[in-house]
């Protein structure tokens, strides 16, 4: 089975940004957005994910259309199932994660910090007595930093203002926008079965100053889902909620003992496993059958003819 790890478009395709999944490219004053299948844990590339780069470009297509009248995004056109060409934005430097319930395993998540003793998270004053995988009685925002090199940390809008990361006025809005696509987020999830847990939104300026967002929207690689069913019942048993996102790779490697410094070795199975639960959440959010696109070309040269003759 095909997978794409790297991407390595021609002229006149210029590269300016690898990622943890995506490759960026620059042509014409547009930005080519390359989703591959690339799999991080622990901010390590530890191997890839059959169809997850076409999975989540498409779900991201779908909700950037389902959300583009409450918010702008930087769309422009899909020209391939891996592929979206998108406005050449200037990129605010810190990510904006809303929360719905307080969960998580890695340093920057609520129930971590919530387990430490911490009580005032990134601004918001959490009461006594939660448990993981409760419900916050309104989601909160919770930012990151976005550090070129090394792991996110958590930072407070005070601290963001503060810093001069992001001017107030623009905070302002680009928190209203990041509470309202969850909301519809929650929303639109429900009507499928999901519980929408958390997610994480990142926002630009395109070229005549409008805030817009940008990378991805409410994928299972930014995001939580939950199936709703189930969840009541497992969280008075106190086990972990049936999930269809990433948080699925986080808990095997955590319960398998693997960590930063071992990440070597983990089963081709397990990848094969998320990559089903991709796209099953990708039916499930989009009410569609998912269509696997096999063809005699590789990925790497399928991409490079959709965009050829895409530009031509």
């Amino acid at each position: 089975m095909q997978t794409l790890l790297n991407s390595n478009l021609p002229e006149p395709f210029k590269k300016i940004h690898t990622g943890k999944v995506r490759d960026t490219y620059l042509y014409n004053n547009q930005r080519i957005i390359v989703v591959t299948d690339r799999q991080s844990a622990f901010d390590i590339n530890v191997g890839a994910v059959p169809f997850k780069g076409q999975v989540l470009n498409q779900i991201s297509q779908w909700w950037f259309d389902k959300t583009s009248d409450i918010v702008p995004n930087h769309v422009i056109k899909i020209p391939d199932p891996n592929v979206m060409l998108v406005k050449d934005a200037k990129m605010f430097p810190v990510e904006v994660v809303v929360r719905g319930y307080i969960t998580g395993t890695t340093d920057t998540s609520a129930w971590v910090n919530y387990e430490k003793g911490v009580r005032n998270f990134c601004g918001n004053i959490l009461p006594k007595g939660l448990k993981k995988n409760q419900k916050f009685k309104t989601p909160i925002i919770t930012p990151t930093t976005k550090p070129e090199i090394g792991h996110d940390e958590s930072i407070s809008e005070k601290e963001i203002i503060e810093q001069g990361l992001v001017p107030e006025n623009k905070w302002r809005i680009i928190s209203e926008y990041a509470l309202a696509l969850f909301q519809r987020g929650v929303e639109l999830a429900k009507k499928r079965g999901l519980i929408f847990v958390d997610t994480k939104y990142e926002f630009g300026e395109d070229a005549e100053g409008n805030i817009i967002v940008c990378d991805e929207v409410n994928t299972p690689d930014s995001s939580r889902y939950w199936i709703e069913d189930s969840y009541e019942k497992l969280m008075a048993e106190g086990q972990e909620p049936e999930s269809l996102d990433k948080e699925f790779l986080r808990l095997y490697l955590k319960k398998n003992g693997f960590n930063e410094n071992n990440v070597k070795d983990i089963p081709q199975e397990i990848f094969a496993e998320l990559g089903a639960k991709y796209i099953e959440l990708y039916e499930k959010v989009t009410g569609e059958k998912f269509i696997k696109i096999q063809d005699d070309l590789d990925i790497q040269e399928r991409i490079t003819k959709n965009l050829q003759d895409f530009i031509s």
